[in-house]
């Protein structure tokens, strides 16, 4: 794709938008998954893709364009009851689908690109939104070391409560 500034807007503007509304679906899902293992699982992906939008804030700045509102909306899910980790696993494999949808929507046109920064930026945000898929989908099978092992003899109790301060 020819790196004309309308067309670099355009395409930057509507990753910022796509990459907004997986943010929002996923700190919607952070506030309903209790099981700890699978919330610090969504804590780190939250994070990557607040990074992410820094970066996406910062190119488009370098455009001339403001940051957009975000894109449609993926819907926030339903908080089930417990913590077993069968209870999360329409939750995790559903945002593992839109992380898939996410990569196939722009790998095509991210590899078009011909203005190199911005197509490197990206890249790693694909490869990155992979990466949080394959946690996802490890996830929704019910494993629950998907960011490391847990020690031995520590068992699995209680869970995470949808808001950080609570009186």
């Amino acid at each position: 794709m020819a790196a004309t500034p309308e067309t670099l807007q355009t395409l930057l503007t509507a990753v910022a938008a796509d990459r907004l509304a997986i943010l929002g679906r996923h700190e919607a899902s952070a506030r309903v998954v209790a099981h700890y293992d699978f919330n610090n699982t969504y804590q780190y992906v939250v994070n990557r893709e607040e990074t992410h939008v820094r970066w996406l804030v910062d190119a488009l700045a370098d455009a001339g364009v403001p940051m957009p509102a975000p894109g449609t909306s993926l819907g926030a899910p339903v908080a089930p009851k417990g913590t077993n980790p069968a209870a999360f696993k329409d939750i995790l494999a559903e945002d593992a689908k839109h992380l898939a949808e996410f990569v196939t929507r722009w790998t095509p046109r991210v590899a078009g690109m011909s203005h190199a920064r911005h197509r490197r930026m990206l890249d790693v945000v694909l490869g990155e939104s992979r990466e949080h898929q394959r946690l996802f989908e490890q996830a929704a099978t019910g494993f629950e070391d998907v960011l490391g092992k847990r020690t031995a003899g520590s068992p699995r109790v209680g869970g995470v409560l949808p808001k950080r301060w609570q009186a």
